[in-house]
């Protein structure tokens, strides 16, 4: 699929557009070019108006509109007519109309303080063209969302502690991450250089008066490290910030066949409060064709020592849209962490990301696959909802089945505060470990600077002493 822009700047946007209804074409952007080669997708800024034109096999179609004086309004209205050529072409409307970003929640949020609620959602509806559905959610999650961010100060700051390693990778996995297997004689350098970082980030945390709200352990996954390895990263933790004021510290222990007990009891030991154990099915066909060496089993017989151990909040992801799943399957395993009484139950849309296993094998998405998806999805929204979920934090990714959403539906008082501060960028994340990205946020505005980890646990070990340079940037920020 070609996509021809002329005298403009709306590229980004548009190539976005394009691939919700192309996932599995290659996109080709030009701006230099004799004549428009089919299919294609043409936008044009001339003086007085905008012109779209759609030519895809025997369609071919044009919309034009007049110029405005807001340049971010002749995108929006260039991306509204791109929008209803592509719908008219296909016959399918989007859940979320024209809208392509991370984060709905957050465009919803920024309207609600402009315009107030009722105009915001009415120009969720009218404007961007979301579907009623997912303007309602995006309504539910904004007002839960808000709740959580309220909690947040000027000085206020979360952790991340990244640990990117795994028993194997799965198939739609495309997160920078290391399978034990190949990479073990690494962990235990890795482990004594994050200790290190951990330390000097306390004490720059410290020597700027800032307030921990929140600590996330995430991979990777982190119970992939033995007990004396986990307890080490956790106890360095406790021993140099000020958990005075840590309102959660949660560790993705997502691998139900990485926990045992004696990592529970260190995790208990060293304060973390919420765990997620991650079963993204209970169909032991659907675990063995995404790659996940476990079985339902697994994770139950981890779901019940954790509650053994006292953890009383815990989350579980499942993923609508795996191969080999069914509405009804899927339908099981939702029904099946209720029963379970799961406080968090993250519901994810399988995402086709290039890096993952799944799309080097072929794997392509289809509408039949998305109406399936979006089906879980809809049973998963009533279904949380009669049983007193709440939809707390919602994001979106490229290239997900049926162009839909991942949503975070936790009991009242149980969503997870990091993953809303993180997806709102409600305040600054120092983040340490390989892959990680600080996030620094200046109060009052929008602007956040990102100071870059190493990727990958080798880089990271080869390069550490360049990687604690960068931490002088966290100084320079706050004292600029």
């Amino acid at each position: 699929m070609n996509i021809y822009i002329i005298d403009n700047s709306y590229h980004y946007e548009v190539e976005n557009l394009t691939r919700a209804y192309f996932p599995n074409e290659k996109l080709t952007v030009s701006r230099d070019f004799s004549s428009p080669c089919a299919p294609y997708v043409l936008v044009q800024r001339a003086p007085d108006l905008i012109l779209v034109n759609v030519c895809i096999g025997e369609f071919n179609g044009t919309l034009i509109t007049e110029l405005r004086e807001d340049e971010g309004e002749n995108e929006l209205e260039a991306c509204r007519l791109l929008y209803r050529l592509l719908r008219e072409f296909s016959g399918l409307s989007q859940p979320w109309g024209l809208l392509t970003g991370v984060r709905p929640i957050k465009l919803l949020r920024t309207l609600i303080e402009e315009q107030g609620r009722e105009e915001a959602l009415a120009r969720f509806r009218e404007t961007y063209e979301v579907s009623g559905a997912k303007t309602a959610l995006a309504d539910r999650t904004e007002q839960a969302e808000s709740r959580i961010i309220a909690l947040s100060r000027p000085e206020s700051y979360s952790l991340y502690v990244g640990i990117p390693f795994c028993p194997s990778r799965c198939a739609y996995c495309s997160f920078v991450m290391s399978s034990v297997e190949q990479t073990k004689k690494l962990v235990e350098p890795y482990v004594e250089l994050l200790c290190r970082e951990l330390r000097e980030t306390a004490r720059i945390a410290s020597s700027l008066g800032l307030r921990l709200e929140s600590v996330y352990f995430g991979g990777g996954t982190p119970t992939t490290l033995s007990a004396e390895q986990l307890d080490r990263v956790l106890g360095t933790v406790n021993e140099s910030f000020d958990m005075s004021t840590c309102r959660e510290f949660t560790v993705e222990a997502g691998r139900p066949d990485t926990i045992t007990a004696d990592k529970l009891i260190s995790l208990k030991e060293n304060k973390v409060d919420r765990i997620s154990i991650n079963p993204q099915t209970v169909s032991d066909e659907v675990l063995e064709a995404i790659g996940r060496r476990h079985t339902s089993e697994d994770f139950f017989r981890a779901f019940a020592l954790a509650r053994e151990y006292g953890f009383d909040n815990i989350n579980t992801d499942l993923i609508a849209g795996l191969p080999k799943d069914s509405l009804q399957g899927f339908m099981r395993s939702l029904d099946t962490m209720l029963d379970l009484g799961a406080e968090n139950i993250t519901v994810h849309t399988l995402c086709m990301k290039r890096a993952s296993n799944l799309t080097q094998d072929g794997k392509t998405l289809n509408r039949e696959e998305a109406q399936t998806a979006a089906d879980m999805l809809g049973y998963a929204a009533r279904t949380l909802t009669e049983k007193g979920y709440e939809p707390y934090y919602l994001y979106r990714q490229t290239r997900m089945v049926g162009n839909l959403e991942n949503v975070g539906w936790s009991l009242p008082g149980k969503g997870c505060l990091y993953n809303v501060f993180v997806m709102d960028e409600t305040h600054t994340i120092l983040s340490c470990g390989a892959g990680a990205v600080t996030k620094l946020r200046e109060y009052g505005t929008n602007y956040l600077k990102r100071v870059f980890n190493f990727k990958y646990p080798y880089e990271y070990i080869g390069r550490f002493d360049e990687l604690m340079e960068r931490k002088n940037e966290i100084l320079r920020f706050y004292h600029q």
